[in-house]
């Protein structure tokens, strides 16, 4: 048998060999060198240095798997030290063990089982950007902006952003006590029973009075473009004067149904979103309107957003106002807009790693990421109104006889207000 020692130094062997081919592409001489040799010594010189880096690893996680009060196997001291590396670049990177990464694709396909939250990392926990709308979460009064400390008790302070989630997730029946600490400051202990979360992502499409049309996308699903796509086609049967798109609460999800419901509404060849980043050399990725079944450049829009409205949602809301195609009403977006690259590891397939590749920028150059999407029309509501709101939109979604017009959303009256007074987008048909 070979021992764990031996594995450790053929591992070493075998990176050092890699560093120093990586450094021998890499080396280039300069102008002023005499010849090739001095050029090659400094590359290895690079390569000396992380190899002694890599050693240091090496040692430590040596000496924890060995030494450690507590036993701990090679293969859980790598995962964490690969997640807490990579999640002290930003929040939002991540190493995906088998589960984690099985749990993201079932998200995205939009039914995944816990208490329904879109959570971020902060360094005390994970912050809230938005519950799923009628959800466990939702309906114990989990808010945007609430920090989820601890779990059952433990706390989430150093925590990975899959491990916090993972501890939310269970059977549906179970319950789950989470710490939640308000931006007041506040801290409660909140028991939840989770229950499996199906997120029918384009809600409440009906016509306010004989005009107007309005539809909420509460998260961008594969299935938002097509769905979104019906509710177009039902309005222009009903030959509505506007539509209203709400965009409050909306985390996100995949970018390609952002630009999927973008292209339904903007002239074809018409610029949705750059991604710009390290790997494009300066130049930005561009993701442009092809061509779409049923596309309509004419109708008014109005966009509804809020500080919840996060990542796709900001994409396809400053897409929208760069083009002048939609009148945002509402409050600054979140300002969440990078790019996670899932990408599985060629050593482990069943790994994988979430990295931030690169930024969202709209059609203006305008980065979303650390700053969000302003509003053309600010209507600011505070935390009372906006719980309010929410509680009747989903009591009405859900059958409860709340007629929309009578929900008292100033928000949602204002954009009634612009598109009824004429508030025509600059983009004509096409």
């Amino acid at each position: 048998m070979v021992e764990k020692s031996s594995i450790t130094t053929i591992l070493i062997v075998m990176l050092a060999a890699a560093f120093l081919g990586a450094a021998g592409c890499r080396t280039v001489p300069s102008a002023s060198a005499p010849d090739d040799a001095v050029a090659a010594g400094i590359g290895e010189t690079e390569a000396d240095e992380d190899l002694k880096n890599l050693m240091m690893l090496s040692e430590a996680l040596k000496l924890a798997q060995r030494s450690h009060v507590d036993e701990h196997s090679y293969r859980d001291l790598v995962y964490s030290a690969a997640d807490l590396m990579l999640h002290s670049l930003d929040p939002h990177s991540a190493f995906l063990p088998p589960e984690p990464l099985e749990s993201l694709v079932e998200e995205t396909s939009g039914k995944f089982g816990g208490i329904g939250l879109s959570v971020e990392s902060v360094g005390n926990g994970v912050r809230v950007m938005a519950p799923v709308a009628d959800s466990p979460a939702a309906k114990a009064g989990i808010k945007a902006g609430d920090t989820i400390v601890a779990v059952d008790g433990q706390s989430l302070q150093g925590v990975s952003l899959n491990d916090a989630v993972k501890s939310m997730r269970g059977e549906a029946g179970t319950e789950v006590k989470v710490t939640v600490r308000r931006p007041s400051g506040e801290e409660v202990q909140v028991p939840i029973k989770r229950d499996e979360i199906k997120v029918t992502s384009v809600k409440g499409a009906e016509q306010l009075g004989d005009d107007l049309g309005y539809v909420r996308i509460v998260q961008f699903s594969k299935s938002v473009p097509s769905d979104f796509a019906k509710a177009l086609a039902q309005f222009r049967r009903k030959k509505v004067k506007g539509l209203i798109v709400d965009l409050r609460n909306n985390p996100g999800g995949l970018l390609e149904s952002a630009v999927g419901v973008a292209e339904q509404v903007l002239p074809q060849g018409s610029e949705i979103v750059s991604v710009r980043g390290r790997q494009s050399d300066g130049k930005p990725n561009k993701f442009t309107a092809g061509w779409c079944q049923g596309r309509d450049t004419g109708l008014p829009l109005a966009v509804l957003v809020n500080g919840a409205s996060a990542s796709a949602s900001e994409v396809l809301a400053g897409a929208l106002k760069d083009h002048h195609r939609a009148v945002l009403v509402g409050e600054t977006t979140y300002g969440k807009a990078s790019v996670q690259s899932v990408i599985p590891l060629k050593t482990n397939p069943d790994c994988a790693v979430r990295l931030t590749t690169a930024y969202y920028f709209t059609p203006s150059g305008h980065q979303i990421h650390g700053r969000g999407i302003e509003p053309d029309e600010k209507v600011a509501v505070d935390e009372a109104e906006r719980q309010r709101i929410y509680r009747q939109q989903v009591a009405r979604e859900r059958g409860g006889g709340v007629n929309l017009s009578q929900i008292g959303d100033r928000q949602l009256e204002r954009a009634c207000e612009i598109l009824r007074g004429g508030a025509q987008p600059e983009q004509g048909k096409e």
